[in-house]
């Protein structure tokens, strides 16, 4: 791994459907290498923003493949394979190292609540069980139910291929704590577009996003801007951004994206139920937003 992990800005990709509902893989490959070209380091496949709970593992294991495939070695590209079953997690990161992926996303499990410890034990197991497969945590409370603590993401980074964080917890205090607790190998991503410069100043490396579908490239000079001291040229780029950051979570991601994605033309199809699509009136709020940014 590198000083960056994984990389700056990772794009947490959205699954393209047809019209039927199953997933189009010519439209994901055609995608993926549109993000990569566009700015990404790397590609988290079947994360949230990949609609994961609708997805069956048979798609999933396809999907990773067909990406890998078509990426090859131009990013990185990090499988979620996180489960509320440490069983389950454990089965599907083996299967994704035996894939050739270049990393797995494990997610706080979710309803389930465990405490601390058991955090630690589900997480602790899954990295033994694929030893030389890097693994980043994925903390996002407000969909999981429960805070991985900066005390145990301490612990779990001495596990020597437990390499980062996705700290979704929108707390930059978490975040700073992480930092102050851990090696500064152990790498920070901002789980949420708006805080990725902020993210930054406490230590952070960059984002796994959602709005690098659309704007990778800026992400990418924003960030470089600030590790190169050209703070102003950084604090203008998130602050010209921030509308978008905003508006693609006017709703449950990833509905704002993929109506984007559509609105650019892309054949990325529906969501699955149970979301829905986006209101009329939000889209036109998504629009404005994107006429503003010449992105349509």
């Amino acid at each position: 791994m590198s000083d960056h992990g994984f990389g700056r800005v990772i794009t947490a990709m959205v699954t393209p459907f047809d019209e039927q509902g199953n997933i189009n893989y010519a439209v994901a490959e055609e995608l993926a290498n549109h993000l990569v070209e566009q700015g990404s380091d790397g590609l988290v496949i079947c994360g949230t923003t990949g609609e994961s709970p609708t997805l069956s593992w048979e798609e999933e294991y396809q999907l990773f493949q067909v990406v890998k495939k078509a990426v090859g070695n131009k990013a990185k590209i990090i499988g979620g394979t996180g489960s509320n079953s440490t069983k389950t997690a454990i089965e599907a990161t083996k299967k994704l190292a035996d894939l050739g992926l270049d990393g797995s996303l494990q997610v706080v499990p979710y309803y389930n609540k465990p405490p601390q410890e058991g955090l630690y034990k589900h997480f602790q197991e899954i990295a033994q069980s694929v030893p030389d497969l890097p693994i980043m945590l994925y903390n996002i409370p407000g969909r999981t139910g429960q805070n991985l603590l900066p005390e145990t993401v301490a612990k779990l980074a001495e596990i020597s291929n437990i390499i980062g964080i996705k700290e979704a917890s929108g707390s930059l205090e978490q975040a700073c704590k992480i930092r102050c607790l851990t090696d500064t190998s152990f790498v920070i991503y901002a789980g949420d577009d708006f805080l990725t410069l902020a993210l930054l100043t406490v230590g952070g490396v960059g984002v796994v996003s959602v709005a690098s579908h659309l704007v990778g490239q800026q992400i990418q000079t924003m960030i470089k801007a600030f590790e190169t001291n050209q703070t102003k040229q950084a604090i203008e780029i998130n602050l010209k951004l921030f509308p978008l950051f905003k508006v693609l979570f006017c709703t449950t991601n990833p509905i704002p994206i993929k109506a984007a994605l559509r609105l650019q033309g892309w054949k990325v199809g529906s969501v699955r139920p149970p979301l829905v699509e986006l209101s009329t009136e939000l889209e036109k709020e998504l629009k404005l937003v994107l006429q503003d940014l010449s992105l349509i």
